[in-house]
């Protein structure tokens, strides 16, 4: 079997699944797309199950020469994906031969881009995933980012999908121009009336920490009023921790499983695809919803995926 192989070296650009589940009990982190639900639509849109792996590409993508025909997709942010030096469109089934190549521009909007291959990226599953951890080196191609000189496979399908575009009711929601909008934390009991209000009311701006592990923030100090230390508890993707300094860490896919440091609050599902195509120097803003709010808005998506996933990919 082939696939594609690496003629140039992106910035970081790893194999990625929706996770390693059902491991946080023994230490082991879920991994996984940081925009997950860009992953799935670019999965959907060239007819693989929602577990298919592909490639996260950040920011600097690489260049793939294709050693297979195959069909791909590209979601997520717009890094301005090319074969063959045109540029193709987002969110729709592209035919790809042997021989072409795969390259990325100028970004545009957003910082990581998902290319999804018809079949899905073919390497070991390890605790049944085949997503990367770097620091544990666990998953994807030899636990580690990919490299100029790899050649990766991916499975063969008997024949390629009819399917060619995402129906635009399925799109991501990436505007930036509105709050972030989060659930109230476990230890959200820990901070004053007045530091809320500093929390939901202050704009953030991301740091140059940035990582899959999630990101640091600049901004008013909004710390809890018994110091921010618990006892060591349960994590999330999404989970806004607080620090000693008061400045908000939002943790995403490479998370550790718990954390000792105050949750002011979480992200909901909806609104995780925002934070992951934000970079360096982006301003953010938090509002709080209802967990019952949250749960409706992750309804009504799972709905609007379910009517669409037959009907709205043409």
């Amino acid at each position: 079997m082939s696939g594609f192989k690496v003629e140039k070296q992106g910035l970081l650009t790893t194999v990625q699944d929706k996770g390693r589940m059902g491991y946080q009990q023994y230490g082991i982190v879920v991994s996984g797309a940081v925009d997950p639900l860009a992953l799935r639509l670019a999965n959907a849109v060239v007819g693989n199950p929602d577990s298919a792996a592909g490639l996260e590409v950040t920011m600097m993508g690489p260049e793939l020469i294709m050693t297979a025909d195959s069909m791909i997709s590209v979601g997520g942010g717009d890094l301005s994906a090319a074969v063959d030096g045109r540029e193709i469109p987002m969110w729709t089934a592209v035919k790809v031969y042997a021989g072409q190549r795969i390259s990325f521009g100028e970004p545009r909007f957003g910082v990581r881009a998902y290319i999804a291959f018809a079949g899905g990226i073919d390497v070991p599953e390890e605790m049944g995933s085949r997503a990367t951890y770097l620091k544990a080196e666990i998953g994807g191609f030899h636990g580690r980012e990919l490299q100029a000189g790899d050649e990766v496979n991916i499975f063969s399908v008997q024949r390629f999908p009819c399917r060619r575009r995402l129906h635009p009711a399925l799109l991501p929601n990436y505007d930036k121009g509105t709050p972030i909008r989060v659930i109230e934390g476990p230890d959200e009991k820990l901070f004053s009336g007045e530091t809320k209000d500093i929390f939901y009311d202050s704009k953030f701006y991301l740091t140059n920490e940035v990582d899959r592990m999630g990101c640091r923030m600049e901004g008013p100090s909004v710390p809890p009023e018994e110091g921010s230390g618990i006892l060591s508890d349960a994590t999330t993707m999404g989970t806004i921790q607080i620090p000693g300094d008061g400045l908000p860490m939002l943790l995403m896919a490479d998370r550790q499983t718990s954390g000792g440091y105050a949750r002011i609050g979480t992200v909901i599902q909806e609104d995780l695809p925002r934070v992951a195509q934000c970079g360096p120097g982006e301003p953010v803003r938090f509002t709080a919803v209802s967990v019952k709010k949250a749960q409706e808005i992750y309804a009504r998506r799972e709905k609007r995926f379910r009517c669409f996933a037959r009907l709205a990919l043409t």
